[in-house]
């Protein structure tokens, strides 16, 4: 019983550290040209996160990447339960959303950017373009997906359509439905980043493009590495969570 509790976090930081060792090897491969060392990355996140103006950048990033996926989230599952539980509008509408996904999103912000102007709508509604439509098609497939028995004891208990999604549908695609919510937690976080890289002066993504544009390597690592800890400390939670639905199944 311990050594399986204990499993989990010694593999994590067995990840952690090849990981490490991997970007060391390679910092000692490419030089400072293209890298920079771990401890040098950690002494300049520590340096920028301490900053004055860091909190700015993080906050703003941070705000629209919320409102963001909540707009994902409600709208997705509003989207998704309606197409899942309307065969006609899903068969209809389904291989159009499938379509307008395979769309390289970049060639669509030009758009964005003449409809929102610059700032933070733009930011969120292309972080909704991108994480709006796998919450939808998780959705309609886990509504679709649902056992028969329980659609038709819905009907002989003549529920309307609000208590049969609340009652039945919901309970029963909930583990479908979390796994669309990470995938479209990761996707929105990319789509905001994109976003500030490209038509913004504030946010991680800026700084990013910053240092790019200055060949700043530590800061471009440094920023790097926020976001990475930052998503995948949130996505292996998520992952756990998903797990653990899908096992009560």
């Amino acid at each position: 019983m311990n050594g399986s509790r204990w499993r989990g976090p010694r593999n994590a930081l067995i990840l952690v550290a090849a990981l490490v060792a991997l970007w060391q090897g390679l910092y000692w491969w490419v030089g400072d040209v293209a890298l920079a060392s771990p401890a040098a990355t950690l002494r300049y996140t520590a340096k920028l996160v301490t900053g004055e103006s860091f909190g700015m950048h993080l906050f703003d990033t941070m705000r629209a990447f919320a409102i963001a996926f909540a707009l994902s989230v409600v709208i997705g599952l509003l989207a998704g339960f309606w197409l899942g539980f309307d065969r006609l509008s899903g068969d209809t509408l389904e291989p159009m959303i499938v379509a307008v996904y395979a769309i390289p999103k970049l060639t669509l912000y030009p758009i964005l950017l003449l409809a929102f102007g610059l700032g933070l709508s733009a930011k969120v509604a292309f972080g909704v373009l991108h994480g709006v439509i796998p919450i939808i098609l998780f959705t309609l497939a886990a509504v679709r997906n649902t056992k028969p028995i329980l659609i038709k004891t819905g009907h002989v208990l003549k529920l309307s359509r609000s208590q049969m999604v609340r009652w039945i549908l919901f309970p029963a695609a909930i583990p479908e439905i979390f796994t669309g919510l990470r995938v479209g937690f990761a996707l929105t976080l990319i789509g905001c980043l994109l976003a500030e890289m490209f038509a913004s002066q504030r946010g991680l993504g800026y700084l990013l493009m910053t240092g790019i544009g200055l060949h700043n390597v530590e800061l471009i690592m440094s920023v790097t590495l926020l976001i990475i800890v930052f998503a995948a400390a949130v996505s292996v939670l998520l992952l756990q969570i998903d797990l653990r639905l899908h096992r009560r199944v």
